[in-house]
């Protein structure tokens, strides 16, 4: 990865990109930073810390602690994303979006990503007074709010719009002009920028167990479990990089033809079937959808009474419950169905296979091998599916044993372990797309 980087930064074109995209982050970091007017944001703080096991919590994780302290970009990436999740859903629902996605052409994308643009401020609009009314309620019937009326919400409302529509234009301009996707390294900065109070409420959760206990078990576990955690992610993301990097391999064969007094094909090649053939969006997309509860909880006053009807519902979906940590897994799965479908199409492959002369030993060129590819996505997308699933739940499910047995790490570890997929699954994908650009460019050397 450093050794990709180096090279990237010594091709001009390649190094202009990462400047842009550093530039972009920085204003993105410096956004997070500035707070809204009229919110008491200490009171907030104080709160959403105490509720760092809820999805509250999450929102705040995905935001750099952007949601906890009220700043311009506090619903973050958030809008842009669920305005993604239904235009996608629509489109294979609308048979007027289907044709204007797949006949449209560039026209076609254009007027796609126009429509979720306006469904993305929408959206903010819609989180942005679910935000406000949650502020002007308060915690226990005291208000967030310095100052109360008119104007001060129209204010609170449209900084939070104005900034999520930010957001979406400066990942647009990412994607175009830096290096990756814009969105998820919008996601990823954000992250990061909260590891390190991460990791030192983790090694607190740890250290105030441990000095509760008496010294002869002190001095035995309190070592131990910080280098349990610490081996614990560093194999979490070892697995993960090695489970991105695995793919099935369909032998293709072509037959030979003869043009002219040569001839052509008679070679062998494979079809590269990748396991995780959706990257990381499933658990984004998942986790949004997951996050809609709390969202619904901000309009309703009762939900922050203690004992209330919403409130008891809003800790269902706690994110260490077993309701939560269900819904989660099948969204999951769900989601990694969906984008495979809409990225590999086994009868286009089958057609373009034809066409090419190929074809997989064994099975005839058309709707054989097409059945046949639709046979080894649908077990390739199961198992690439069950390991985000359980590897996204696996922390959630060790921070349940070690709250079980007293320790507040497991709050702070149930959270960052679906950090450390999104973190790790976004590092590569942009890894991946800087040697795809630095390779490029090598053939356009080599051709001229």
């Amino acid at each position: 990865m450093i050794q990709t980087i180096r090279n990237a930064w010594k091709v001009p074109e390649l190094r202009n990109k990462l400047l842009f995209t550093v530039f972009a982050l920085l204003i993105f970091r410096v956004g997070a930073a500035i707070p809204v007017p009229f919110i008491d944001t200490q009171m907030l703080g104080t709160y959403i810390q105490a509720q760092s096991a809820s999805i509250f919590g999450l929102l705040n994780v995905m935001s750099g602690d952007a949601f906890a302290q009220a700043t311009v970009f506090a619903l973050s990436i958030q809008p842009y994303i669920n305005s993604s999740i239904i235009i996608q859903l629509l489109t294979i629902a609308i048979p007027a979006l289907e044709r204007l996605q797949k006949e449209g052409g560039e026209e076609g994308k254009k007027k796609i990503a126009a429509i979720t643009r306006y469904a993305t401020v929408a959206i903010a609009l819609i989180q942005a007074f679910g935000y406000y009314t949650f502020l002007r309620v308060g915690t226990n019937g005291t208000s967030l709010l310095t100052v109360s009326g008119i104007w001060p919400a129209f204010v609170i409302i449209a900084a939070f719009v104005a900034g999520s529509a930010f957001l979406m234009w400066l990942g647009e301009q990412i994607t175009e002009f830096g290096i990756g996707n814009g969105i998820s390294i919008i996601l990823f900065a954000g992250i990061v920028a909260r590891g390190p109070s991460m990791v030192s409420g983790i090694i607190g959760g740890v250290t105030n167990w441990a000095n509760g206990l008496d010294a002869k078990t002190y001095n035995v576990l309190h070592p131990a479990f910080i280098i349990l955690i610490v081996a614990g992610m560093l194999l979490l993301v070892a697995f993960i990089v090695f489970m991105d990097n695995s793919e099935r391999r369909v032998p293709v064969q072509y037959a030979k033809r003869v043009v002219g007094r040569k001839m052509y094909g008679g070679q062998s090649s494979h079809l590269p079937i990748k396991v995780n053939m959706s990257g990381v969006l499933p658990i984004i997309f998942a986790q949004s959808i997951a996050s809609i509860p709390a969202t619904i909880g901000m309009f309703v006053p009762s939900a922050q009474v203690e004992g209330s009807g919403w409130h008891t519902f809003l800790d269902i979906f706690d994110t260490r419950g077993l309701p939560y940590c269900i819904v989660y897994f099948l969204l999951i799965i769900l989601f990694s169905y969906f984008y495979n479908t809409i990225q590999f199409n086994p009868v286009e492959v089958a057609n373009n296979l034809k066409k090419n002369g190929g074809f997989i030993p064994g099975f005839r060129p058309g709707k054989p091998t097409s059945d046949f590819l639709s046979k080894v996505v649908s077990r390739i997308t199961m198992f690439g599916a069950l390991y985000l699933a359980v590897v996204a739940l696996l922390p959630t499910i060790v921070g349940n044993i070690m709250f079980a047995l007293g320790s507040s790490a497991g709050r702070s570890l149930a959270i960052g372990g679906t950090s450390v997929i999104i973190v790790v699954g976004v590092a590569l994908e942009t890894v991946k797309a800087l040697e795809a650009q630095l390779m490029m460019r090598h053939y356009k050397g080599f051709l001229e």
